[in-house]
Parts: structure tokens; C-alpha cells; sequence
């Protein structure tokens, strides 16, 4: 059986829309790495879904066997339910963040991902620590623009 990647996200935004930022907990064996980014401007579901793809853009190799687990049912049924699919062959007409969609969409078939909600704030400390990234990085100061949001995807 080959090894696992386990990725935990997090988003968060003050106010949604606010400040906001991302957390990433990376785990490959006993190897852990973390992420994070603050954004000026930008909404809770956008950070969520911006944590998995900024994680699965930080992988050097394809074919990797993934499970993402993340509290964002936003993220979670959208993949899991197929509800993305749907929208793309719509053109996303209607649909918020398409810009992202369309940037997970690039990434998502690269891997063999399968997506765990879990409950936030429930005790799982890969989430409680993702948290702890993304609200930090929320409230840093140190801000990138998310372009997508603040020019209206």
C-alpha cells in the first residue's frame, strides 16, 4: 500500500467578507509542514477553498493518494457531491469563486484525493491547529490582495 498524504485546511475571514487567511497542515509520515496567508479582503468559503488549492499547488509529485480534511461543507459537497462538475458545464454561470473552481480544477485530477469533513473546533488538532493558522494570518496585517474577490471573480 503506498503512503499517504494527509492534508488538513482551514479558512477564515473577520467579518465575511473581511480580513481573512488560510491554514495548511501538511503530513507525510512523520514529516509536517504548515501554511498560512492573510488577505485583505476576501470571504470565509474563499479562504477555505483557497487552503486545498494552495496545498495541492505546494506538491512536487502527481499520483499521490490524498485525503483533505477540512471543516467547509461549502468545499467538501461541492467535490464529494459532484456539484463542481455540474457547474462547469454550466460555465459557472451564477456560481461564487469560479476563479478558484477553475484553479482547483487544474489541480484535483493530478491526485487520487478523497475529502473528510470534519467538525471545527471539535477537538481534531490538525483542524484546531489549521484554525489557529488561518485566524492568525487573518489578523496579522501582513495581507495579500485576493484579487478574485476584490475585482469580482
Amino acid at each position: 500500500m503506498s503512503q499517504q498524504l494527509i492534508i488538513y485546511t482551514d479558512g477564515a475571514a473577520r467579518g465575511n467578507p473581511g480580513p481573512g487567511g488560510y491554514g495548511i497542515l501538511l503530513k507525510w509520515g512523520a514529516t509536517v509542514k504548515e501554511i498560512s496567508q492573510g488577505y485583505r479582503n476576501t470571504t470565509n468559503n474563499r479562504m477555505e477553498l483557497l487552503a486545498v488549492i494552495v496545498a495541492l499547488q505546494s506538491l512536487t509529485k502527481e499520483g499521490l493518494n490524498i485525503t483533505i480534511y477540512t471543516d467547509s461543507s461549502y468545499v467538501v459537497n461541492s467535490v464529494e457531491k459532484g456539484w463542481v462538475f455540474g457547474w462547469v458545464k454550466k460555465g459557472f454561470k451564477g456560481k461564487k469563486n469560479a476563479d478558484l473552481w477553475k484553479q482547483f480544477l487544474q489541480l484535483y485530477p493530478k491526485h487520487n484525493i478523497k475529502f473528510q469533513w470534519v467538525k471545527g473546533h471539535a477537538n481534531n488538532p490538525g483542524n484546531i491547529r489549521c484554525d489557529e493558522l488561518a485566524t492568525e494570518a487573518a489578523d496579522s496585517g501582513d495581507w495579500l490582495i485576493d484579487e478574485g474577490y476584490e475585482k469580482g471573480n
